[in-house]
């Protein structure tokens, strides 16, 4: 089967699943989410059979790479991200049903849930194209496909002010990054004279290039790219959007946008610092930018009282991470054991496990408990020893404790900075190191060391079978990956 059938079939997947929802009488809603699951499992085991073309000649494939073992890893984040999402969303539905548009008369006690079951699967679909894309009109178009769905997904709560509130930042300020990001793409093409990025790339190679230019291009794109992956100073509408939107929507903004960002900055970015006329400066911006990340999110988390906003701060550190990674790039003819585009497909696929899962422990609690606030969690263990089990493993992976898969996520980009003679970044990047310990092992403390408060609820908990497992796999993924990487480096090299 040709590689590019994967988009299609989940955005046909989406398709059908809103057909069923607007012409099957359903009695329950909540089964339209299994169709989009039972699918995705089905695109995530055809990635291992897709077939490469033998010819690449047509105008198609000048939009769309082929033979790219990274886009199909890449596309496989995508797929498992939305799936996890899914399950999140049938656990979350009762506060879906309370909080958006009461339904028309006559219509299904449960109107408005389909859609919000099958808007994930065309954001899906553009984290996939995006995956492939090697052309500025399809990274645009695949970057926007995905933005758009979360513009309304973010908002979807309409009867929940925090949600609208999230909404309208997100999608202002989303506005104003796409804004710079398409005056960069005209700055880059009027100084390359192309859109294909390998074609950037070579011109941009070149002694003769304008420097100053190429650097005001390179300004404009960082600023927008910024925005997508949540790095300081293009930080300050992720807590608030995280904390208002929709938890499995916080959960695939945490994973999927973040993952669209680095996949697009990795396309772009890599031009600039393959230019011998502009990779010391690159470099430098990167450094700074990676530095103030790792400040700005480390430091911040540390007050934090609501989970959404730990970890939102958190996910801003853990760009800085990855930031400190593409800033990292080898110097001329000098050697290194991994390249920075490796150690950051293996950094996102780490934190795709260990985000998605302290988010199905939230979506599981959020039922039971009455708010998000961190004293929410106190003595989990006496009211469900397997949830407070499976945040253990989630937020020890994102300290990076050793025999975790997040330990070799910041082992490899520790290694690369210090390859890289990088020393500052190294500095930066084990003080957010350690102020993550704190943060992320306080919650660990609460579940175990505290008594659940005496005006709460204290009956066992119950989780959902299919969170339960989604959950179960994770931690093992977690932990075997802790103990071989190779689990995770041979899937895409």
């Amino acid at each position: 089967m040709p590689v590019y059938y994967l988009e299609i079939i989940v955005v046909a997947l989406g398709l059908v699943m809103l057909m069923v929802d607007a012409f099957v009488k359903l009695e329950d809603k909540r089964s339209i989410a299994w169709i989009g699951m039972l699918g995705l499992v089905v695109v995530f085991a055809l990635l291992f059979k897709v077939k490469w073309p033998e010819s690449t000649e047509g105008a198609f494939w000048q939009f769309y790479s082929s033979g790219d073992k990274l886009a199909l890893y890449f596309k496989g984040i995508a797929v498992l991200t939305t799936l996890v999402v899914l399950i999140m969303a049938v656990d979350y539905t009762p506060t879906i049903l309370s909080q958006i548009a009461n339904p028309e008369p006559g219509a299904h006690r449960q109107a408005g849930l389909g859609e919000f079951f099958a808007l994930p699967m065309f954001a899906c679909a553009g984290l996939m194209w995006m995956a492939s894309a090697n052309n500025l009109v399809s990274i645009f178009v695949s970057l926007e496909t995905v933005t758009i769905a979360f513009y309304i997904m973010v908002a979807y709560l309409r009867r929940n002010v925090g949600s609208l509130e999230a909404g309208v930042k997100y999608l202002i300020l989303g506005a104003l990054s796409t804004g710079f990001l398409v005056y960069g793409f005209a700055w880059l093409f009027g100084i390359t004279g192309s859109m294909q990025l390998s074609e950037i790339a070579t011109a941009l190679a070149k002694p003769g290039v304008n420097t100053t230019m190429a650097l005001f291009t390179f300004a404009l794109i960082l600023v927008a790219l910024a925005f997508k992956i949540g790095a300081a100073p293009f930080h300050l509408w992720i807590p608030d959007v995280y904390q208002g939107a929709p938890t499995p929507i916080t959960a695939f903004l945490s994973v999927g946008s973040k993952a669209a960002g680095f996949i697009v900055m990795l396309r772009l970015v890599t031009p600039f610092l393959a230019s011998p006329a502009l990779v010391g400066k690159v470099t430098l911006v990167l450094t700074v930018v990676a530095i103030l990340t790792l400040l700005v999110g480390n430091l911040a988390a540390l007050p934090q009282k609501n989970f959404k906003r730990l970890l939102a701060y958190s996910s801003i550190a853990h760009a800085g991470f990855l930031v400190m990674a593409l800033a990292s790039s080898p110097p001329a003819g000098g050697k290194i054991s991994m390249t920075p585009v490796t150690v950051i497909a293996f950094y996102l696929g780490a934190y795709l496990l260990m985000t998605l899962l302290a988010f199905l422990v939230m979506t599981s609690l959020r039922t039971k408990i009455a708010g998000e606030e961190l004293d929410s969690f106190r003595g989990l263990a006496k009211r469900s020893p397997f949830l407070a089990f499976a945040m253990v493993v989630s937020m020890a992976s994102l300290a990076g404790i050793p025999l975790t898969a997040g330990f070799f996520g910041k082992l490899f980009v520790f290694k690369l900075a210090v390859e890289a003679q990088q020393w500052a970044l190294l500095v930066f990047g084990l003080i957010g190191a350690a102020a993550g310990f704190y943060y992320y092992l306080k919650i660990a403390a609460s579940m175990y060391l505290n008594e659940p408060a005496k005006d709460g609820d204290t009956s066992a908990i119950t989780v959902s079978a299919p969170a339960r497992i989604a959950m179960v796999a994770l931690m093992i993924v977690i932990i075997l990956a802790g103990f071989n990487p190779g689990l995770i480096l041979g899937l895409f090299g």
